[in-house]
Formats: C-alpha cells, sequence, structure tokens
C-alpha cells in the first residue's frame, strides 16, 4: 500500500504523521517552507507557533484542561514535546517554543515511516488516501485545488498575532510579577495602570493607523481573537472587560487593584523575552511602537516581534466533512487543523490526532482487504480495527461533532468550551446550582467514556510508547 500523504507540517499535519507512522502507516509530510516562505512563520521548523506561545489552561477542570488530557490519554506527540518544554505561565500551559517546534521536527524527522518532503504540494493526491493540513495560509495553487474540489469558495477571515518585547529593555520600577488571584504562581509580569494612563493609551489607540485591506479582501475577525483596536472601537471599557481585565490582580507597591493592567507572558524559561498576552494587532509598524511604549513599564521597550495580520482560510465543515473529517464528496481525502474549522492550538492538535486514528484504521482495512484478494490470504493482524469518532460527551467528540454538525449558514470555528459538550442527564439539584461541581462531573464522565473509546478502538498509542519514540 502507497503511503499516506499529509500536506502540511503544522501542528495537525504533524500530530496526524506521528499517529499513523507510530501503528506502522507509512507517511509522505509534505512542507513547502522554508522553499515557499509564508508572512507569519519565521522558521523552516514543524509546527512552528506563529501567534502565542500558550495551550490554554492547564487547570484541572477546564474545558481547555480536558481537551488535552484527552489528548495526552491518546499518546498525543505534541502534548509530549509540549509537556517537556513547559515555560512558567500560571494556570496556563505555555512553551518555549523554539524548543517546541524543534522537539516536533526532530521527533518527526527520525521516524522511519515517515518520509519528511521539503516541497509544496500544488495538487490534491487523485490515489490513495491524503490529509490536508495546511493550515490558515494555505497556498493559492492548493487553495484553488480546494475550491475546485468542494463546489464552495471558502470561507476567509483575518487573525492577528501579539507582540514580543526584549526583556532587558522593561522597566522593572513599573511592572510587578503576579498571577491572577494567585493561580500558578508569580508567572505574569503585569504592567499597571491609573485612570489617566488609561485614558491617554486609549485615545491614542482609537486614533492609530492601521493596515490596510486591499480592495478585493473582505475581512472578517474571528470573535475570540478581534486585535486590540478592533475591541477599542466598541467601547471605552471594552479593553478594560476583556485583555487589559485588572481584577485578580493587586499592585503590591499601592495595594489596590490597577484601574487596567497589562500582562507579559515569558516566551521561554531563560526569560528573555515576553508576549503582550491578548494584544494581537494589525496596527502598521510604526504606530506599533509608539502606543505600545505607552504601557506603563514599556516606555523603552525594544520588540523581537510585532503584530501582524494575516490571512485564516477555512472550509464550510458541516456542509463538506464526514464524522471521520474526510470529505463527503471524496472519501479517501481528509481535513485536519485550522483549515478544517476549528480556532486554537490545541484544537489543530485534536482534529489531526483523530485525523491520523481515522486514516490509520482506513490504511489497516484496506491492507486487510488486498491481503484477502491473494491466494495465501489471512485474516491480518489490523483485521478487527475500525474507527468511530469518540463519544459526544468527550472534548474531543464534541469538537468534531460541531464542525461536522453545525449550521452551514454563517459557519463559524469554534474553539473547545463546555458550551459544546451535552449537559449532565439528571443532575443531583445542588450540582446543577453549582457550576465548579458541575463541570467537574462532566470532566470525569469525558475522562471515563474517553477511556472506554480508547480501549474499543484497540490500537492507542500510550505516552510511554510516544516518550520511548522521541528520546
Amino acid at each position: 500500500m502507497q503511503p499516506v500523504g499529509i500536506a502540511g507540517g503544522g501542528l495537525a499535519g504533524s500530530e496526524a504523521a506521528w499517529q499513523l507512522a507510530q501503528r506502522g502507516v507509512a507517511v509522505t509530510l509534505y512542507e513547502m517552507r522554508p522553499a515557499c516562505p509564508t508572512p507569519a512563520h519565521k522558521t523552516d521548523r514543524l509546527a512552528e507557533l506563529v501567534c502565542s506561545n500558550s495551550l490554554k489552561s492547564n487547570a484541572p477542570g477546564a474545558a481547555s484542561w480536558l481537551l488535552k488530557e484527552e489528548l495526552r490519554l491518546a499518546g498525543s506527540l505534541l502534548m509530549h514535546v509540549a509537556g517537556e518544554c513547559a515555560v512558567p505561565g500560571g494556570a496556563a500551559l505555555a512553551v518555549d517554543r523554539d524548543r517546541f517546534s524543534e522537539g516536533v521536527t526532530q521527533a518527526i524527522a527520525n521516524h522511519p515511516l515517515i518520509a519528511l518532503r521539503r516541497e509544496e504540494l500544488r495538487a490534491i493526491p487523485v490515489e490513495g488516501l491524503a490529509l490536508i493540513a495546511t493550515g490558515p495560509l494555505t497556498s493559492d495553487a492548493l487553495t484553488a485545488r480546494l475550491q475546485a474540489l468542494t463546489g464552495f469558495e471558502n470561507l476567509v477571515f483575518y487573525d492577528s498575532i501579539s507582540p514580543v518585547v526584549d526583556a532587558e529593555t522593561l522597566n522593572m520600577e513599573r511592572i510587578f510579577s503576579a498571577s491572577r488571584y494567585g493561580k500558578g504562581g508569580d508567572d505574569y509580569l503585569n504592567c499597571p495602570f491609573t485612570e489617566g494612563e488609561y485614558r491617554v493609551f486609549y485615545e491614542a489607540l482609537m486614533s492609530a493607523e492601521t493596515v490596510q485591506a486591499h480592495e478585493f479582501e473582505d475581512v472578517q475577525f474571528f470573535e475570540a481573537c478581534l486585535p486590540i483596536e478592533e475591541l477599542a472601537r466598541r467601547g471605552y471599557d471594552t479593553l478594560r472587560f476583556g485583555p487589559m481585565r485588572p481584577v485578580g490582580l493587586v499592585d503590591p507597591r499601592t495595594g489596590r487593584q490597577p484601574f487596567a493592567v497589562v500582562q507579559l507572558r515569558p516566551e521561554n524559561l531563560r526569560f528573555s523575552s515576553y508576549n503582550l498576552v491578548g494584544f494581537q494587532n494589525h496596527l502598521k509598524f510604526p504606530e506599533q511602537k509608539r502606543i505600545m511604549r505607552l504601557i506603563p513599564g514599556l516606555e523603552n521597550a525594544e520588540f523581537a516581534r510585532l503584530g501582524q495580520i494575516h490571512r485564516n482560510t477555512y472550509i464550510n465543515s458541516p456542509r463538506l466533512l464526514q464524522p471521520d473529517l474526510s470529505f463527503r464528496s471524496a472519501p479517501d481525502i481528509f481535513v485536519a487543523g485550522q483549515l478544517s474549522g476549528v480556532e486554537g492550538y490545541v484544537e489543530c492538535i485534536a482534529t489531526g490526532l483523530l485525523a491520523g486514528l481515522a486514516l490509520a484504521a482506513r490504511a489497516s482495512r484496506e491492507a486487510d482487504a488486498g491481503d484477502a484478494g491473494t491466494s495465501s490470504a489471512r485474516p491480518g493482524p489490523n483485521a478487527a480495527r475500525s474507527y468511530t469518532p469518540p463519544p459526544r460527551t468527550t472534548a474531543l467528540g464534541s469538537l468534531v461533532h460541531y464542525i461536522t454538525h453545525a449550521s452551514p449558514t454563517n459557519y463559524q470555528p469554534a474553539n473547545i468550551s463546555f458550551d459544546l459538550l451535552p449537559p449532565l442527564e439528571g443532575p443531583p439539584r445542588a450540582i446543577a446550582r453549582d457550576r465548579r461541581a458541575r463541570r467537574e462531573k462532566q470532566c470525569a464522565r469525558a475522562l471515563a467514556d474517553f477511556a472506554g473509546w480508547l480501549s474499543a478502538i484497540s490500537f492507542q498509542s500510550s505516552a510511554r510508547a510516544v516518550a520511548e519514540g522521541t528520546s
């Protein structure tokens, strides 16, 4: 049987390639960088994180934690590498992005069943099994092929990335260390605003020059990842109730909660640079420097990276995809990652893992069918392997259910949330009123059901096997 072809060496493509190879299925992974660079990527490494370095909450009971926990149970390569290169991030799982991408690249490049080809895949394979995981910056050539395959125009919105500041240029006399509500230690640097400082910052932001879209571009931002200038236009206090929310933080020098705050999260364990949390924007570069230096403590800041706008392309998944993430019109072609209509690093990893499992099951069935056609046919070792999506009660199951069953009208990508999971059936009245208790019950149900699903599909890759494969 010919190798499964995977287009895209990002989070989803790398995870899918690993899952297939760990189950004995040969893979050809196409990554067009560095031959064909993108506006957002800075390196040629696989699984490069181009926006934040945070994989969101790692606090037990959170929806994002539940999704990561299920991925860990399923033997996710990227979750294993993330754990190996974590940096302080309060309740969040933040990683050293360089070590993370290096770790994934090394694991993929060293796997004997994965052939890594540094070239652009310009056409969708017409024979064999294939996965398209080219992400939000899918090349024009492949986008055209996808449009021809689906019969629908891809939906396009625009995403922005946050600035990164050089730690040596911070004015620590105006900054204090703390995590919100004291959770996770003092992992964040906090830049506190007085009301007067906030007003100056807000007025400067409202009058700042942004990068203008071309006439042919219809800019539609993802609602959960709006640029700060878009938030500011919604009202004077919008930022204070969003990325500049001061609740749960007390400035030790005043003993009071600041009027507003900007949080900085470390980019690496050397603490040589910090990410401005939630400060994605698409201001012109000179304007960014001017306005960001109005933040207390950043008066003389030098930036390792400035925010910028980039295209994000995704398909209308509810209309096009089956529950195993294959196209209804072309069942041998699968889609994963942001292209499949999810938003967020961990969500992309999740769809890559599920697509990898589905492809492995399909490949094993086809291999057994081929063996059955020979004169010496006998039941193959993979004969009992089959694939169905995880139960709806799980985070992985609810996520894939959303992208394949939501209304196709005005479809927008989703992050994992408890709203996607089905409610508890007949919970006691006390739990029904207690949000935290209710979510703990949902998490316990999800993990139990997910463990049962892993046993049922019978070819999971254990966390121990992942660790051994990357050592």
